[in-house]
């Protein structure tokens, strides 16, 4: 009985895995089994692929068809398979050679025509496929652009399956890979279109120094999201690695852009309050898909009018914010996507929100609980906390110009080097990824430094998650200020960002 194979990729998370795809010809009624846990979708391909191919001229094996994806145990996902099906099918059933298909990925849904249409994920496949040592892989003409990404592997792309079939058969070439393109990275707002809050400014530089969660709080109109917005343009760049990682999440989210797809600034993502939990932090049937978090990753996530969140949406997220990663489990299997981010906060002080604090109408007892939404197990997960007050004259703010996103970026790069050097025999980069035991025994500062945060342990105002929070804002501060330690005053200022209340 002919057999012939051919292979794939099956994604769980942005983690990629080999997929051996054999084609039996059997003896027997003409049928078509496709065995090794295939889902819905999969299931239908041995449809498309059979359609496909007599469209494209070439001959259906009569008889029964038997196909197998190994491993057997691993979930199958998607319509990604199909080009390696046809091609295995066909190889089979001596209708195209198999020597090319050895050492090959192929990766592609078949329309009934013979169309190939592109599927996600080609991105994270093609790492994965270049990491087990395989040469070459096939595409869809339309995803060469992501797949020009991958350096170290060969990549070709086809936009019929009638053209595949003539390169194996040595009759025609497949279209080449372009070279990458350098695009302009997106234009990001400026810092200097806020006008007036030197406090909240001081806060969003500290916070993009260390890499800081930050909670916004004031009336509306004052700058909350303005503020927020502009939080991307002050962190450094993506390395490569952090680029190729952001833009393999976004590829199996299908948000990539064809005129820049790396991914080279840190991402922006700012949700709607009636998000569901599964579409924040990732899930659905099946194999989980990426959520926002995971969108956000090496970037920010905006959940603005925080309190408009329900309180199970926003306590999904703090296991996340400690991990850097959210691991969800399905019946069909658990999938990890990573998802460090810096989570910039912002709501209303109050349900009614006046611009004037004077005109609220509401009590104490509303505004209490109005906040009370936030958790505090969240909230103390939040290192920098800021008040926004309304501005009382345009005019005064005229005379001397803001500074641009620039000159602040500048100064925030020059604090995350000195943390970087500090850090690098440890791997950490930034004051917010350094655990607290490390800060309270290689990093210990001396008690004079420190009585302040002392005394508010003592007095049960702060927690040890936010005494070691405290440590990592005085770290930052003291890169910001080019001090080897952080001294008393960065201590104190570190505590007054943490003591502060949403209220």
């Amino acid at each position: 009985m002919p057999i012939a194979k051919a292979w794939s990729v099956a994604l769980l998370g942005i983690e990629g895995r080999v997929i051996e795809i054999e084609a039996d010809l059997g003896g027997g009624l003409s049928r078509v089994t496709l065995v090794g846990l295939p889902d819905a979708g999969l299931k239908e391909a041995k449809d498309r692929v059979r359609s496909a191919v007599r469209n494209s001229g070439q001959p259906w094996p009569d008889g029964k068809v038997t196909l197998g994806l190994s491993p057997a145990n691993l979930p199958k996902v998607g319509s990604g398979y199909d080009l390696g099906i046809a091609a295995a099918v066909l190889a089979a059933n001596g209708a195209v050679p198999a020597t090319k298909l050895l050492r090959t990925i192929l990766l592609g849904e078949l329309a009934l025509d013979g169309r190939v249409r592109p599927v996600r994920g080609v991105l994270p496949g093609l790492l994965a496929a270049r990491a087990a040592g395989y040469e070459r892989a096939v595409v869809p003409s339309e995803s060469l652009y992501e797949a020009a990404l991958v350096d170290g592997l060969e990549v070709a792309g086809v936009s019929r399956l009638a053209d595949l079939v003539a390169w194996l058969k040595g009759e025609g070439e497949l279209e080449s890979s372009p070279e990458p393109i350098a695009a302009e990275p997106p234009e990001v707002p400026d810092l200097a279109d806020v006008v007036g809050q030197p406090e909240a400014r001081w806060a969003l530089e500290v916070a993009a120094a260390g890499g800081h969660h930050l909670l916004l709080t004031g009336p509306p109109g004052v700058g909350k999201t303005m503020l927020a917005k502009r939080l991307p343009g002050l962190l450094p760049a993506l390395s490569q690695e952090e680029s190729l990682q952001v833009t393999a999440i976004h590829s199996i989210d299908g948000s990539l852009s064809k005129a820049s797809p790396l991914v080279t600034v840190p991402p922006f993502v700012a949700p709607h309050h009636s998000i569901t939990v599964a579409a924040l932090v990732g899930g659905g049937s099946g194999i989980a898909t990426p959520g926002a978090i995971s969108r956000a990753h090496r970037g920010v996530l905006f959940l603005d009018e925080v309190c408009e969140f329900s309180g199970h949406r926003l306590d999904s997220l703090r296991t996340v914010l400690e991990e850097g990663e959210v691991r969800i489990a399905r019946t069909k299997g658990s999938v990890r996507y990573p998802a460090r981010f810096q989570l910039i906060l912002a709501t209303n002080p109050c349900p009614c929100a006046p611009p004037r604090e004077t005109d609220c109408i509401c009590s104490p007892i509303v505004r209490r609980r109005y906040l009370g939404r936030i958790s505090g197990p969240l909230l103390d997960r939040v290192d920098l906390r800021v008040r926004l007050r309304p501005l009382t004259a345009i005019s005064a703010h005229q005379s001397a110009a803001p500074e641009s996103s620039e000159t602040v970026r500048t100064r925030v790069l020059a604090a995350r080097d000195r943390a970087a050097h500090r850090w690098r025999t440890h791997g950490w980069r930034a004051n917010s990824d350094v655990p607290g035991p490390v800060l309270r025994r290689e990093f210990v500062l001396p008690s004079a430094t420190t009585v302040l945060l002392d005394r508010a342990l003592d007095r049960g105002l702060l927690t040890a998650r936010g005494a070691d929070r405290c440590l990592r804002i005085a770290w930052t501060l003291a890169d910001l200020s080019a001090t080897p330690h952080p001294t008393p005053d960065h201590v104190a200022a570190a505590l007054d960002f943490r003591e502060r209340t949403a209220a």
